[in-house]
């Protein structure tokens, strides 16, 4: 069964979802298993081609907080029995547990690396692993000498990112309306009863905005002003590179956050600077192509070379081939994501997850619909737009 795009809107719907990522996706997954009709609304041509394709397409329970361990653990089980899960065979994940393995050179973060797997086994998550250089070598020896320690988890992994979105996109029976950008809110006193768009109207009894960077955007159309900020992220993209074992972890240099996952006989590679401004949503990123210079330059402060030596040869070499993709990170203070209600009665949100919306999409949206269906109370809901925030150190990985 294919995904049911249509070129009009309905005259009424239970639910109107703005957004057709991973997250716009999931959320009318979820209202459609919880007895509501969705509708997405989705300006670009096709689902899944903004910040859902720039993804690395990975997830991991390696978290430094309990709250998101949760959150994540319950779309890690959908991810593993996803067509059954979403009750169709059309879209496969193509799930390739191979683990995060995260190497550090400095004995000060093998401290602190000790001390979170040892946090991580409290919350009932005994499966991270501590270990030593000499141990991490005998494992992947394309791992350098320098690395003195390293956690890893072998069931986090990989997954196709456009996949997940069409196949929860197809499992909700949604209508989607692509190539349609929601210009404003319907409204009946203070209650939002729909969307403008720009093919029309369209009632819905609920409206959740899960535009992922554009979600602050969208908000302003109703007068709410989301605690978000938008972060460009880039992704080097290296295909055909015969030095990369194809079965590696994704390979994290815990001392500078550069990282690499094997990908398209290649690698992604990966790194965003904590000190990066925030920037305006746009809808086509421009591309820092120095980031690729820095990550496999082999003098560079973030090369992956640090700790994968096999990466200089990959420089010296000279041959390799590498594009960029770009997208934004949607940012909260907290770096958690913003589930449930606005000002606006009848407005709800499911956005702001940090870089990790991916690996949430699917418990988050569970969430957000236990929020609007009262199954989830507000006061018990931690994820509520209107929380106090406390900052957090960043994990973009």
């Amino acid at each position: 069964m294919p995904v049911r795009f249509v070129d009009r809107p309905p005259s009424s719907v239970d639910v109107c979802i703005v957004g057709g990522g991973v997250v716009g996706a999931a959320t009318a997954f979820y209202a459609a298993r919880a007895g509501l009709r969705p509708v997405i609304v989705e300006k670009r041509p096709a689902l899944a081609t903004l910040t859902t394709a720039a993804s690395t397409g990975a997830f991991r329970l390696q978290f430094d907080n309990k709250e998101e361990l949760d959150l994540i653990s319950e779309s890690v089980e959908l991810f593993f029995n996803f067509q059954d899960g979403t009750g169709q065979s059309e879209h496969d994940l193509g799930l390739r547990p191979q683990g995060y393995l995260w190497l550090t050179t400095d004995e000060e973060r093998a401290r602190r690396q000790k001390e979170l797997v040892a946090l991580q086994h409290s919350w009932g998550l005994t499966d991270v692993e501590l270990l030593e250089g000499d141990e991490v070598r005998e494992r992947w020896p394309y791992v350098g000498h320098d690395v003195v320690q390293a956690r890893f988890r072998a069931a986090d992994g990989f997954l196709d990112p456009k996949a997940l979105t069409y196949g929860m996109a197809v499992g909700s029976r949604a209508e989607v309306l692509a190539g349609t950008e929601a210009t404003g809110f319907l409204r009946s006193g203070d209650r939002v009863t729909g969307v403008s768009t720009t093919r029309g109207d369209l009632s819905a009894g609920l409206t959740v905005i899960a535009c992922g960077p554009l979600s602050g955007v969208v908000a302003g159309h109703a007068g709410v002003e989301l605690p978000v900020e938008t972060v460009a992220r880039h992704k080097v993209v290296m295909a055909e590179v015969p030095e990369v074992p194809s079965h590696a972890p994704m390979t994290i240099d815990d001392d500078t956050g550069a990282h690499w996952r094997p990908a398209l006989a290649g690698a992604y590679l990966l790194y965003t600077d904590p000190a990066t401004p925030p920037s305006e949503p746009v809808d086509n990123v421009v591309p820092d192509h120095g980031l690729a210079f820095d990550l496999l330059k082999p003098e560079g402060p973030v090369s992956v070379s640090r700790v994968a030596p096999f990466w200089r040869r990959v420089w010296e070499r000279g041959t390799a081939h590498w594009t960029m993709q770009s997208g934004h990170y949607t940012m909260t203070p907290d770096h958690r994501p913003l589930l449930g209600p606005l000002g606006p009665e009848g407005l709800f949100v499911n956005s702001g997850y940090s870089g990790h919306g991916i690996m949430g999409s699917a418990a988050g949206s569970r969430h957000l619909i236990d929020v609007v269906t009262g199954a989830i109370a507000g006061p018990d809901n931690t994820f509520r737009p209107d929380r106090a925030f406390e900052p957090r150190d960043l994990d973009l990985l």
